[in-house]
């Protein structure tokens, strides 16, 4: 039996602002095709710079043609500039698979994340 002590590298405060984040995120859906979603995201603390509105926009593109292997293209943008900020990439990275959790589910997605220094691609398979 070992006596070390396991330790939580996100301190409170973070936990705390990705929480208060996610509790107050909305969408609202902006477009619609038969293969593809818009939404705009809302946040309680970010605002889009020139708006002053939402601050993110999840475009989600559904692969109807290829049966085979379906993959659930989700690209996420943000537009607050804080967004973009280093410090801020685990809140983002929070934020991002919240998204996909909400709008996509459990589907094979390939995301792609446009925020900055914060900006990254990852794949959610089954």
């Amino acid at each position: 039996m070992s006596n070390e002590k396991i330790f939580d590298v996100m301190d409170d405060n973070l936990k705390h602002k990705i929480d208060q984040e996610l509790n107050g995120m909305t969408f609202t859906k902006n477009f619609r095709s038969p293969s593809a979603e818009e939404w705009y995201i809302f946040l309680p603390s970010y605002k889009d710079p020139l708006t002053g509105g939402a601050p993110g926009k999840a475009i989600i593109h559904y692969n109807l043609y290829d049966t085979k292997h379906i993959f659930i293209n989700t690209t996420i943008i943000f537009d607050d500039p804080e967004l973009h900020q280093s410090q801020h990439h685990q809140l983002v990275y929070s934020i991002a698979d919240e998204i996909v959790n909400r709008l996509v589910g459990y589907a094979d997605t390939l995301l792609s994340v446009h925020s900055g220094e914060n900006s990254y691609n990852a794949e959610y398979k089954q």
